[in-house]
């Protein structure tokens, strides 16, 4: 922005800086309760991605009872810890705008509550995201700064015909769920590139759009979170203790929290380390 440029004001005596992509999605973030910034792929690695999102469908049905199971409890249209399948997951876990947003957001300490894949039906499918929530659900208060932060990599772009995230602005500083009228007149569609995440504080109320397109939208989900918060699935207990070993991925995905399962277990922990 040239001085020419710069909007006219007076009486303002602090402002905020937002020099950077992060700052200004992070200021976004508090400001509206969600952003979008470009996550650094390229197209070779979006295609790379892309085929992992396929292998990890196909492994994650063959393991859990097939298409029909899933249907069953509907849970065909999520692919639970992908990162589990395939490494590509795990990278783009740790994807560096991403984690400094969290670090700016939340605090240096933050891990990795869940990874999901999601899928977005074609032909105007019921789709079992297409409710207003939030990702810390039945939870009705407000907090100075987020718990939590879900960032949605957009694997396919997302438009307003697939079926485009949509969210209520500022819904992450009020307690109660707004009204039908906000609602009805207030909500945003958030379209965006492939290859982007949207970034949500996940106090803010959104819901996944009808997908009228030929084509499945697909996405991966992330919910980063202060270490308080239970993850969705015990990261280390389903991964197992040698799925990574490097003492950054061990904080982030939770291995240095994992809840004491006796007093022994606990004071062990508390013992200081050898030299």
């Amino acid at each position: 922005m040239t001085h020419s440029d710069t909007p006219r004001r007076y009486g303002v005596a602090e402002q905020t800086r937002s020099d950077t992509d992060v700052e200004r999605t992070c200021e976004t973030i508090r400001q509206l309760g969600y952003g979008i910034i470009d996550g650094g792929y390229d197209g070779a690695q979006l295609a790379a991605l892309s085929a992992a999102f396929d292998r990890a469908q196909q492994r994650h049905g063959g393991e859990h009872g097939g298409l029909d199971a899933l249907k069953a409890i509907d849970e065909h249209n999520t692919i639970r810890l992908p990162l589990a399948y395939e490494t590509a997951f795990l990278e783009l876990a740790t994807n560096a705008g991403i984690l400094e947003i969290c670090r700016k957001l939340i605090a240096d300490y933050v891990i990795l509550n869940q990874q999901n894949g999601i899928i977005n039906p074609p032909n105007g499918m019921r789709y079992n995201q297409g409710a207003w929530h939030r990702d810390l659900p039945y939870q009705h208060f407000v907090s100075s700064r987020p718990l939590a932060i879900n960032a949605l990599f957009c694997l396919d772009a997302f438009t307003i015909e697939n079926g485009a995230t949509m969210v209520l602005p500022a819904s992450h500083r009020l307690e109660a769920f707004p009204s039908d009228h906000f609602v009805d007149t207030q909500a945003v569609k958030v379209t965006a590139p492939a290859g982007s995440f949207i970034v949500l504080d996940c106090m803010v109320f959104h819901s996944g759009g009808v997908n009228v397109s030929a084509q499945p939208r697909r996405a991966v989900n992330h919910v980063y979170s202060i270490p308080l918060l239970r993850q969705q699935i015990d990261l280390p207990a389903a991964l197992g203790e040698d799925f990574v070993s490097t003492p950054e991925l061990r904080r982030l995905l939770g291995y240095d929290v994992r809840q004491p399962r006796s007093v022994a277990e606990y004071l062990a922990g508390r013992a200081p380390p050898r030299p």
